[in-house]
């Protein structure tokens, strides 16, 4: 270690502790990165805060210093938004996780942002309520990252976004200033809401140090149902049958190449005989004996229609949670192929066109490379996977999965979509950001980063240059 590497680690020490201040290599790699493998983390040190007043003192440092932080909270991002490769100082808010407090009436928790996602479901059910922003990372995922890439998962059709269920917040600016934004209001309409600028942000503007977020009624009985598709456009009729009828909370979908390697890789069994090219899994609140029959005529007419080949519903928790699986575990089986994800949305409608549209793109220029599809078609966000061959060495993989990108992008701008559904932009999307932001809101949010961190220390180089 350097002297002047000395000298920034005793003064980070004198902040939060020298035992909160970490510079061995297996700490810089696993603090230093998050689930992306394109860039090589290399940070300087990890520092530890356990209060708002020593992550000002951080901030106020970097500035003095014109040191560059990077926020870490689960590590759990898909875009690079917090790796650190540029000799960065990671601020970890790993010991910041305590739920502070709680209100019924209100039926508001505060929370700081290291609380982890599946810790505030697990205490919204206790009190008898639901939090309802869910998605496979949940059990690792922290409060801070979801709201920093505002994260949707798997039931935004019916209880929105990250960004939904956010009530307030506190935030350390890029100048040190506290801000306390919103304070739990449901009605402010007193000028710019400025809570909004930070959810999505990734760490740019400030780095949030509390949160205040709404809690929902718990679901009554959530039932699940999959069903088999020849053609993708046949979702769409069913999406619009089930909303027709029947209040869904979530409309996914996935490939049978998807579904082959779920059930290989964990060992789950097919939900029925028959094969489909593709598959949706809807889930809807087995409230009354009406919503069953509902639901069921429904899957009846489905089936009649030609749009729907086979299907099963689930008779209990158990066999609901079984059939998630087959949807919520693909992400975690398919990353053993080091898979080159793109997270892109459309309009609803425009979902099976633009599929079809895309996987021709990409099938015809790489038709060595497997394709897997699936996401959350009921919100028009597809999530598509390009996976490694073994023989491929990584750093040539994704350069000719960077190529094919900008073709699949033209594609996205002409859908009118988006280049990142839900990862955010982070180091990984960042070129190709111009193809669903104009250069006049590139530039707006240029001048809203300079206003927020003038000095340009709060993750650096992410979203924009």
């Amino acid at each position: 270690m350097s002297l002047m590497q000395q000298s920034l680690v005793a003064s980070l020490a004198e902040i939060v502790g020298p035992d909160r201040v970490k510079t061995d290599s297996e700490s810089l790699q696993v603090f230093g990165k998050d689930w992306t493998k394109a860039h090589e983390p290399r940070p300087v040190a990890v520092v530890l805060p356990g209060s708002t007043e020593e992550v000002q003192a951080l901030v106020r440092f970097a500035n003095e210093q014109k040191i560059a932080l990077v926020p870490s909270g689960g590590r759990t991002g898909l875009s690079g938004a917090a790796v650190a490769a540029n000799g960065e100082v990671v601020v970890a808010f790993d010991r910041m996780n305590k739920i502070l407090d709680f209100n019924p009436v209100d039926r508001q928790v505060v929370c700081q942002p290291g609380v982890i996602t599946e810790q505030l479901q697990q205490y919204a059910e206790d009190k008898g309520l639901y939090y309802p922003v869910d998605f496979a990372s949940s059990g690792s995922s922290q409060l801070g990252g979801n709201v920093g890439t505002n994260a949707g998962g798997i039931k935004v059709i019916r209880y929105g976004l990250t960004r939904d269920w956010v009530m307030g917040m506190k935030v350390v600016t890029g100048t040190g200033e506290l801000l306390d934004l919103n304070q739990g209001l449901v009605k402010n309409a007193t000028g710019y809401d400025l809570r909004h600028l930070f959810i999505g942000s990734e760490g740019t503007l400030g780095f949030i140090v509390e949160l205040t977020m709404g809690l929902a009624t718990q679901p009554q009985d959530p039932t699940v149902l999959v069903l088999a598709l020849e053609e993708m456009e046949a979702s769409m009729h069913v999406l619009q049958a089930f909303q027709a009828k029947i209040e869904v909370s979530a409309f996914e979908f996935f490939s049978e190449k998807a579904l082959r390697h779920v059930i290989a890789e964990k060992g789950l069994a097919r939900p029925f005989e028959t094969e489909g090219n593709f598959y949706t899994l809807i889930e809807f609140e087995n409230t009354s004996e009406a919503t069953m029959d509902a639901a069921m005529s429904v899957f009846e007419h489905c089936m009649e229609q030609g749009w729907v080949l086979d299907g099963t519903m689930s008779q209990n928790v158990t066999q609901a949670k079984a059939l998630w699986r087959l949807r919520e575990d693909i992400s975690e089986t398919i990353s053993r192929f080091t898979p080159y994800k793109n997270d892109i949305s459309v309009q609803v409608s425009k979902v099976p066109a633009f599929l079809k549209e895309v996987d021709a793109i990409v099938t015809s220029q790489y038709p060595d490379f497997e394709i897997i599809w699936f996401g959350h078609i009921g919100d028009g966000n597809v999530h598509l996977n390009i996976l490694k061959p073994d023989s491929l060495a990584k750093e040539e993989f994704f350069r000719q999965c960077g190529e094919v990108s900008y073709d699949i992008f033209d594609a996205v701008k002409s859908y009118g979509g988006s280049v990142s559904a839900e990862h955010g932009v982070g180091l990984l999307k960042k070129p190709y950001l111009h193809y669903s932001r104009s250069e006049a809101e590139i530039a707006l949010m240029r001048g809203i980063k300079s206003l927020f961190d003038p000095n340009n220390i709060m993750n650096p180089g992410k979203i924009f240059d």
